[in-house]
């Protein structure tokens, strides 16, 4: 067959990475300072935006009316109280709709990126100055914060390590237990900036739901970090930790540190008989104390900590169900000026006059629709992931169910990568705290009665109830521990629970019955 040139007509369907589209993303995955910060940048940009400084009205929805698409839920109870508003808030296409006639391949490949957006690249309607003589304003809200793209130096300016970094740092690789993470971020929280604990251990762990003894634990973990003496609750407390490291903590140091009042008041006679020691031996441990850091939290920066503000507030109805709701004081309210439009586009001279005004009236429109759509999309993914995890916000850590990003995004109609952006840097205010929304997503350990899988935060707290029991004669192996747990209906690998019981500091079984008869 011989090759020749000729014209061929194909008709295909593509999607194109508009700008419009990569803005909407972009919002989606950015957390509340860095929304804040970049819709600031379009209001001193756009002259045809402006801030709503009306009453706020946070969108909210109820967890438990969350069916299999939690879409529903947002767009019907967080709708009726303010979608109508927000849908009203400029013209043209929803963006829920936009690619309802898109084929379905077309409409796979949209949601990877963004879910909701739509495909209008030409002027807004809106910008028509004979249809906007008298027109109102145009407003949404949305919460996050934001950040642009503009070089900043102060990015590359060195940055002191705050205590709680340092901390943090050392909690990462001494644990990976997310139950015992998740307490010592929560007692990390409570270190003042001198290095002492401020917080009651009893009220953290009524708090997370969590075992006092636990709580206790993960406490005395944090307290073997550097700097020597950090996480005390008193004085004495933290003197003792230093001693304890230098190994000099006998019992002579332990009767001086528990009676600092008297050394306060040089009653060196009442020391010497409670220390039992000569002079020469009670000059040389008041020296020792005197060379202790009564602030070991103070060798760390000083920066001011910046608050976590969240993104979403949960909060208990009067019927016993979830209300799920956007934080209102994190919503900044944009309006687009339409009437100021259409009298300065009546008097517009030229075309590059005109170029611009239309172009910045459909910059507003698009940065209020996706602002519109990211507080819908926020609030929809939110409400699943509390209608999932109902269980840990009534009674605590241990019943965390496993979740992953699918499961959320078939429950809402969504694809992964959208869920993914959107617990990305958002966080959520709860009875038990305030929580990363990706911290709800947890590994699954399945059944071995075919039932309901465990999450693997709640094996963990099994295993080392199992070995927290054990007695010393009666030493439970790996092997037993699998058994034991396939019995209660749990399957698990052997390498599995290894892997859990070296990630919670807990020896083996060889090492814990020679501890053990060792007391004994």
């Amino acid at each position: 067959m011989a090759l020749s040139p000729k014209l061929e007509l194909r008709q295909s369907q593509s999607l194109v990475m508009t700008p419009q589209l990569m803005q909407a993303i972009k919002l989606l995955q950015l957390g509340n300072l860095d929304l804040v910060a970049y819709v600031e940048a379009e209001l001193e940009r756009n002259p045809l935006l402006e801030r709503d400084e009306g009453e706020d009205r946070p969108i909210q929805a109820e967890a438990a009316d969350a069916g299999p698409s939690g879409g529903e839920t947002s767009e019907s109870d967080g709708g009726d109280a303010d979608g109508g508003d927000l849908a009203a808030a400029s013209s043209g296409p929803d963006l829920d709709t936009a690619f309802e006639t898109a084929s379905p391949e077309i409409g796979d490949r949209l949601d990877a990126d963004f879910t909701n957006v739509f495909q209008d690249d030409g002027p807004s309607e809106a910008i028509d100055p004979t249809r906007l003589v008298g027109e109102t304003w145009s407003q949404t809200s949305t919460s996050g914060g934001g950040g642009g793209e503009d070089y900043n130096l102060e990015s590359f300016v060195a940055v002191e390590t705050s205590l709680a970094d340092h901390l943090t740092e050392q909690l990462m690789l001494a644990t990976g237990d997310p139950t015992r993470r998740m307490i010592g971020r929560h007692l990390i929280d409570g270190v003042d900036e001198a290095g002492y604990l401020r917080i009651d251990v009893a009220g953290v762990a009524e708090k997370l739901g969590a075992p006092l003894g636990l709580v206790e634990e993960v406490l005395a973990l944090l307290q073997s970090f550097d700097p020597a003496g950090v996480c005390a609750r008193d004085l004495g407390e933290c003197l003792a930790l230093q001693l304890k490291e230098r190994d000099r903590f006998d019992p002579a140091m332990q009767a001086l540190v528990a009676n600092l009042e008297l050394l306060a008041r040089r009653d060196f006679a009442a020391l010497r008989r409670l220390t039992k020691v000569d002079d020469d031996d009670l000059a040389e441990m008041v020296a020792e104390i005197r060379a202790l850091n009564p602030k070991p939290g103070n060798a760390f920066g000083t920066t001011m900590v910046q608050p976590i503000v969240p993104d979403v507030v949960v909060r208990p109805g009067p019927d016993g169900a979830w209300i799920v709701e956007l934080n209102s004081e994190t919503l900044p309210k944009v309006l687009v000026n339409q009437s100021y439009f259409a009298r300065v586009a009546r008097n517009a001279k030229g075309e590059k006059d005109r170029l611009y005004l239309s172009d910045c009236m459909q910059t507003a429109n698009w940065l209020v629709k996706s602002l519109d759509q990211r507080a819908k999309t926020i609030l929809k993914v939110s409400t699943e992931i509390v209608r999932q995890q109902d269980a840990f916000l009534t009674h605590g850590i241990q019943y965390l169910k496993p979740l992953n990003l699918r499961m959320i995004a078939d429950a809402v109609g969504m694809h992964e990568s959208t869920v993914s952006r959107v617990t990305s840097n958002k966080y959520m205010a709860t009875s038990r705290g305030i929580f990363e929304l990706k911290y709800f997503f947890t590994s699954s350990i399945a059944s071995s009665e075919g039932g309901e899988a465990h999450s693997s935060e709640s094996v963990r707290h099994r295993i080392k109830e199992l070995i927290d029991r054990e007695a010393a004669d009666d030493v439970l192996s790996d092997d037993t521990i699998v058994k034991m747990l396939r019995e209660a209906g749990i399957d698990i690998a052997r390498r599995t629970v290894a892997k859990y019981r070296e990630a919670m500091n807990i020896p083996s079984s060889v090492q814990r019955r020679r501890e053990k008869q060792a007391l004994a």
